[in-house]
């Protein structure tokens, strides 16, 4: 399922479907996809999520780190998959009918933009976190590197750890793994 439809930006900077555009950005800019790995609950900004989808046939890559389950095939082209739980050294466990694909869309500081499945435990909800609901994360006792964490979003009882996607798989990775994909891409088109 699609999460979010983006109108094409390729228009002009008068036209009416460009003030659309920038209308549904605006309308989206503090929701958060949140989704679970274990107990805790996590957050990714709903403007880089593509869509949701069930765990699909992920064939593995050689020479990549441990944390990435390989590449899948996603309506005929071929996307890299990472598992969260293993990025963030949590443990494995086996996969459930909750179990699926969130497709997300970032751009790193080189504007270089990177498209990949990362595989979560559950997804839960869109979820309104304005940014006085949001403060940064603890110096301490957080596993995850706090590059990855953008911050801590407050939501009614409970606290969401929203993440910076395009830290979570850094441009060397990111880079080692565009790799990989394109190699099996090539040799699927040779085969």
């Amino acid at each position: 399922m699609s999460i979010v439809d983006r109108p094409s930006s390729t228009s002009p900077a008068t036209t009416p479907t460009n003030q659309g555009v920038r209308k549904h950005r605006d309308a989206n800019e503090h929701k958060f996809l949140s989704f679970c790995l274990g107990t805790e609950t996590y957050g990714v900004e709903i403007l880089k999520v593509r869509e949701i989808i069930g765990l699909l046939a992920i064939t593995p890559l050689p020479q990549t780190p441990p944390y990435v389950r390989g590449v899948m095939n996603l309506r005929g082209r071929i996307i890299p998959v990472i598992d969260l739980r293993l990025r963030f050294a949590l443990p494995a466990v086996e996969a459930t009918k909750e179990t699926c694909v969130i497709v997300l869309e970032s751009t790193d500081s080189e504007g270089e933009q990177t498209v990949m499945g990362a595989v979560v435990d559950s997804v839960r909800e869109v979820q309104d976190i304005p940014p006085s609901a949001i403060e940064p994360p603890p110096e301490f006792g957080c596993e995850i590197p706090l590059g990855y964490i953008q911050g801590m979003g407050k939501v009614k009882d409970k606290v969401i750890l929203l993440l910076e996607i395009a830290e979570v798989v850094g441009s060397r990775e990111r880079q080692q793994i565009a790799q990989a994909a394109a190699a099996a891409a090539s040799s699927r088109a040779a085969a």
